[in-house]
């Protein structure tokens, strides 16, 4: 028996299982997401750390800002993405919108963001 054969038989199965991935995905994310928040102060503490010998430190200090800000709210869409793409695919629903954009939020965090990213973009562009 073929894998085309195997998944064609029941093809709930795997978008339940992949639904509860991206809530558990969307979920630690989020958890990412106010760990980064809360160490915030010790971030900036110990990249200010490493400019005690640069001339023009005050602009370095403000591009980490944005970057960490940038940072923080990436993870949280693709936290939110990943846990409304995993309810509308447990629900059953039309969820390819959704989880092409958790897929595409996701693939830039190693390794499980982007094993579950390329995964669903493979399933739901192929």
């Amino acid at each position: 028996m073929s894998t085309n054969a195997a998944s064609t038989q029941n093809p709930r199965r795997n978008s339940t299982t992949l639904g509860a991935l991206w809530i558990v995905y969307g979920i630690l994310r989020l958890v990412a997401v106010i760990l980064l928040v809360l160490y915030a102060g010790t971030a900036t503490v110990m990249f200010g750390a490493l400019l005690t010998r640069v001339v023009d430190y005050a602009a370095l200090m403000a591009l980490f800002h944005v970057l960490y800000t940038a940072a923080i709210i990436v993870t949280a869409i693709s936290g939110l993405f990943g846990i409304f793409a995993g309810l509308a695919l447990l629900a059953g629903k039309s969820a390819r919108t959704l989880s092409l954009l958790a897929a595409f939020f996701s693939v830039h965090d190693l390794p499980l963001g982007t094993t579950l990213g390329i995964y669903t973009l493979i399933v739901f562009l192929a």
